[in-house]
């Protein structure tokens, strides 16, 4: 069975509908990628399984629970984090404080300094600045940042929003090391990324989205020999 499963799903701004018919599924230890043009509906159907947008169609499971009607803390505590395009840290805040936030719903304090404590041993320059203020810190600092505070709450399904966006290239290379990581230590990743060859070769499967419905899927390394889609949507 699927760890997530999307079957139909639409979601809309107003009379806008922004996806439309849209199923997909990520089963457990995967990574896979969700690309397309901006304006497609990738980010939109990240906050749709957050909760943090309305479903107005279709179905959203996770572990085969329906997420339908429930608030975004309780998908959190279900299992799903999500770490958001822009990043979205707290500038006057610490990186500490940051990391604290992301394990909010949790009651088992012992266990929150350990993932602290695992934190910074995974992004060793977090630990160096972990008293620092988050705005001050790098673009690459930020999104290690907002990866690590979407960890604090022991997610099973992380949902990764861009994040490569606005990063030098050395860096973004680092960000996708430390996501092959993450996945090797068993975190399943859905992964939004304009960086569509970095990301596919990153990842399992793919589903392409265009004007907010799937207009391809399969497995990555069949599509990024698949003339139609190299020409399309990879400039190839």
């Amino acid at each position: 069975m699927a760890l997530l499963e999307l079957e139909n799903v639409g979601v809309s701004y107003g009379s806008i509908q922004a996806v439309r018919g849209v199923s997909l599924c990520v089963a457990q230890g995967e990574v896979v990628t969700l690309i397309g043009a901006n304006g497609a509906g990738k980010s939109t159907t990240l906050r749709a399984i957050s909760r943090l947008l309305k479903v107005r169609q279709g179905t959203i499971r996770f572990d085969g629970r329906d997420l339908g009607g429930l608030p975004p803390d309780q998908v959190v505590r279900l299992g799903v984090a999500q770490s958001p395009e822009g990043r979205q840290v707290l500038a006057l805040q610490s990186v500490q404080d940051n990391l604290e936030l992301g394990a909010y719903v949790r009651r088992d304090r012992k266990e929150v300094s350990f993932d602290l404590a695992r934190m910074y041993r995974l992004f060793p320059r977090l630990g160096e600045r972990r008293r620092q203020m988050a705005g001050t810190l790098s673009g690459g600092e930020q999104q290690m940042l907002a990866i690590a505070r979407a960890l604090m709450s022991r997610p099973r399904l992380l949902l990764l929003d861009e994040p490569s966006l606005g990063l030098a290239p050395l860096v973004v290379l680092e960000i996708f090391s430390i996501i092959r990581d993450l996945n090797a230590q068993g975190v399943t990743i859905l992964l939004v990324e304009q960086n569509a060859k970095l990301a596919m070769q990153h990842s399992t499967r793919t589903y392409l989205l265009e004007a907010g419905q799937i207009a391809f899927s399969g497995r990555s390394e069949e599509l990024l020999a698949d003339e139609r889609v190299l020409r399309a949507y990879l400039g190839g």
